[in-house]
């Protein structure tokens, strides 16, 4: 628990001030479409003028990575942070991709769990409950850190499994994060906290995160069958689910900063 409170408190300290010198803003502009000249008198009329719609099935229509591309450079969301804590379900601001299918769900949910740095963060609380002695019976011996680690790994992957693909096809809810980008400090620290218990669905409206919440507690009930009685107990379980929340939750405002951590406090790009 100290790594975490350390980890918010550097990531508060530092979105502070990259809020007071704030981030520059960047436009961009498109350049008119060409019109039919009077000298071919057999050119047709532009089919977006008189159909906007038309627009979209064109390929010249911007993609998905062309508005990520259009969006500020220091409020962009990278898909890693300093290149190695993965950030695969962040979204830029302004940028609404459309609803993930049960496939990419998925693979955001096998990413999120099998990355190389998941086995990293897994080895370093592993070896913090390890040192607490988090669980007795476990041992205390050297050897009895295995025995936190695959634990540990297997409640990750769990968790990742009903939060980001499981329940939000059955739910129709979106897991990614959208960063909001701009606005008072404490505005987006509530806003990216808050993520846990609100939920996009498919069709953009804001609902109760029943996948978040509903997800960490069935993982909760699983690792009943692999974890010691003396850690099966209703406060010990609910101390570990009240972290697997706490953990999303301060993840989603790191994530919501980073940006302007970058670029005001580390110099570089996102």
């Amino acid at each position: 628990m100290r790594f975490l409170l350390w980890f918010l408190l550097f990531s508060l300290s530092a979105a502070a001030v990259a809020q007071q010198s704030g981030p520059a803003s960047t436009s961009a502009t498109n350049p008119p479409d060409a019109q039919p000249t009077a000298a071919d008198p057999h050119a047709q009329p532009d089919a977006t003028a008189s159909n906007p719609a038309a627009s979209s099935t064109l390929p010249n229509a911007p993609s998905q990575s062309a508005k990520e591309a259009a969006v500020d450079p220091t409020k962009q969301q990278p898909k890693r942070i300093l290149g190695v804590m993965p950030n695969f379900r962040a979204v830029s601001p302004g940028v609404i991709p459309p609803p993930p299918t049960f496939k990419e769900s998925f693979i955001l949910a096998t990413q999120n769990s099998f990355d190389y740095s998941s086995f990293i963060f897994v080895g370093i609380t592993s070896a913090f409950a390890f040192g607490t002695n988090a669980h007795p019976q476990l041992g205390s011996d050297p050897s009895a850190y295995w025995a936190y680690y695959w634990r540990g790994f297997v409640d990750k992957t769990d968790g990742n499994y009903w939060v980001i693909w499981l329940l939000p096809t059955a739910f129709h809810q979106d897991q990614r994060y959208y960063a909001l980008g701009e606005g008072t400090f404490w505005k987006r620290t509530t806003y990216a906290a808050t993520r846990i218990f609100v939920a996009r669905k498919y069709n953009g409206d804001n609902t109760f995160n029943i996948s978040e919440v509903l997800g960490r507690g069935i993982a909760q009930g699983i690792s009943t069958t692999y974890y010691p009685s003396q850690s099966n107990t209703g406060e010990k379980l609910a101390e570990k689910y009240a972290y697997a929340l706490g953990r999303d939750a301060l993840t989603n405002v790191f994530r919501e900063f980073w940006p302007d951590i970058a670029t005001h406090v580390l110099h570089r790009h996102p």
